[in-house]
């Protein structure tokens, strides 16, 4: 597979390693406005003029979309529009209209059209989907999340920290979101409260660094969200309370923990608990929790995020190339469902934020 990189910041450069480094993968083309030419370097890659460039050229196969958020949607069209498969970094897009047009430009053209979201690539999440999907924690009844910290100001404000082109805490980290619904199903209703309550002047963007969000599903069962940066005890964790049992994905102290009335097992969130214990460390040497900390362009991310970048782009190969038939739990990372679903909801709550009102997600999606 010969890829094309739009974008060589945290994200984009080390997607762009790993994907030089498949066994049947190779980087020829890198495109961005600062980072690229070290990065070209590195993979043995040419310096593209502009994003068009990576999406037409005849070298490339599929592109990798890891540019800032706010500017996924017009080189996804032009990659697919050129036949191109495409591994478009989260969130995909920042409104359910621009996702809904990256996902049919890639059906109509018969191409792979893959949402990067990698979390659902950790080993103890899968595991954790498998059991919850075997019965072994009974009827689903609610989820929580959270994903929250303190962040001190910034020398200069990334514009991860900027809601026009990030989309804030809601859809930059929509991980958490993204893992509900897949497990959940989807939202008929939401309600999200929230504001900038502590991260305002220099040093600071504009989004809101408190998120409180209610998911009411298909099904009756709920979840309960919670995003930001202005809080001084940490949480990251996704949790599922059933009628037999629970399961907690711990993202923080790190690990998978299931209890019925059987008992308690446990089992590692990565590929070890070695691996574990490195995220651990990781987010306890972070300022105010590593839930809300951003990597930045020339940092290389730690060995576990690493893996399961790996894993992800090596099972977006073996789709694209018809090696591997998606198994259902990961199927809609593939046929665009996941990064529909996921910002369909994620833009409902911003409504019902912005209008202080219920809002049904057929109001986004139709």
């Amino acid at each position: 597979m010969r890829y094309g990189i739009v974008g060589t910041g945290y994200f984009g450069a080390e997607l762009a390693r790993v994907a030089a480094a498949l066994p049947e993968g190779a980087v020829t083309r890198v495109y961005s406005p600062e980072h690229a030419i070290p990065l070209a370097q590195e993979v043995g890659a040419q310096v593209a003029a502009d994003a068009l460039e990576v999406c037409i050229a005849d070298d490339v196969e599929a592109v990798i979309v890891a540019s800032p958020n706010d500017v996924h949607v017009e080189p996804a069209l032009a990659a697919a529009a050129a036949g191109k498969h495409v591994f478009c970094e989260k969130p995909v897009a920042l409104s359910y209209a621009d996702a809904a047009s990256m996902v049919g430009a890639a059906r109509t053209a018969g191409v792979t059209f893959m949402a990067g979201h990698v979390t659902q690539f950790m080993h103890g999440v899968r595991e954790a989907r498998r059991r919850i999907a075997d019965g072994e924690i009974g009827r689903l009844l609610v989820a929580q999340a959270a994903r929250t910290g303190w962040e001190p100001p910034a020398e200069q404000v990334s514009w991860k920290k900027m809601r026009e082109r990030s989309g804030g805490h809601l859809f930059h980290h929509i991980h958490e979101l993204d893992l509900v619904l897949a497990v959940m199903g989807a939202a008929e209703r939401v309600v999200m409260s929230g504001g900038n309550l502590a991260h305002r002047g220099a040093g600071h963007g504009d989004e809101d660094d408190v998120l409180l969000a209610v998911l009411e599903h298909e099904d009756g069962s709920r979840s309960q969200l919670q995003w930001g940066s202005a809080y001084r005890w940490p949480e990251h964790h996704v949790t599922f309370q059933g009628t037999l049992g629970a399961i907690r994905v711990d993202l923080q102290d790190v690990g998978v923990t299931m209890r019925t009335e059987r008992g308690t097992t446990t089992w590692p969130l990565h590929s070890s608990w070695a691996e574990d214990a490195e995220r651990r460390e990781e987010y306890a040497a972070a300022s105010g929790g590593g839930g809300v900390t951003y990597g930045a362009p020339g940092a290389r991310p730690p060995g576990w995020l690493r893996r399961i970048m790996r894993e992800e782009l090596e099972w977006f190969e073996d789709v694209v190339a018809g090696r591997l038939e998606p198994e259902r739990a990961l199927a809609g990372l593939t046929d665009g469902q996941a990064a529909l679903t996921s910002i369909a909801t994620a833009e409902a709550l911003t409504i019902s934020l912005a209008e202080d009102r219920k809002v049904s997600t057929a109001e986004v999606s139709g």
